[in-house]
């Protein structure tokens, strides 16, 4: 019994459609981690998947300049400008570490439309921490 010969030439040429482009996200989570040696930016939906994420470092700083505001602002505004074009209208945003792109991330979430139901500062503090190293002997 012979094989049917595959024609190559009568394939349909058929669109494929990015998965990420489809999604319509009207709520979400902005997380903001800010050290004192970068500032990292992620923009989850209400499940805790990430849609959009950016630093200080992804933006092109380097060295000591990723820890500035200014590079935590565009960092904040590059994660942004990729979840507004998919419709998120609400967030939600969570703020850690003592960093100095706190303020500054926040500044450029203002800045970009969205409105914020609440702030939320999720910096982590020990109740009284480790136990301290014994006293050295002389």
């Amino acid at each position: 019994m012979a094989k049917p010969i595959r024609r190559f030439g009568l394939r349909r040429s058929r669109r494929i459609r990015s998965r990420k482009g489809a999604r319509r996200i009207p709520k979400g989570v902005i997380h903001v981690q800010a050290s004192f040696n970068n500032t990292i930016v992620a923009v989850t939906d209400v499940r805790g998947q990430v849609i959009s994420w950016s630093s200080a470092g992804t933006c092109g700083f380097r060295g000591p300049r990723r820890g500035t505001p200014f590079a935590a602002e565009t960092a904040a505004g590059d994660a942004i400008q990729a979840v507004v074009d998919q419709g998120m209208q609400r967030a939600a945003v969570m703020i850690k570490g003592p960093g100095l792109g706190r303020d500054a991330a926040l500044r450029a979430i203002y800045q970009s439309g969205i409105v914020l139901s609440f702030i939320r500062d999720v910096t982590p503090m020990p109740h009284n921490g480790c136990r301290p190293p014994k006293k050295r002997r002389l």
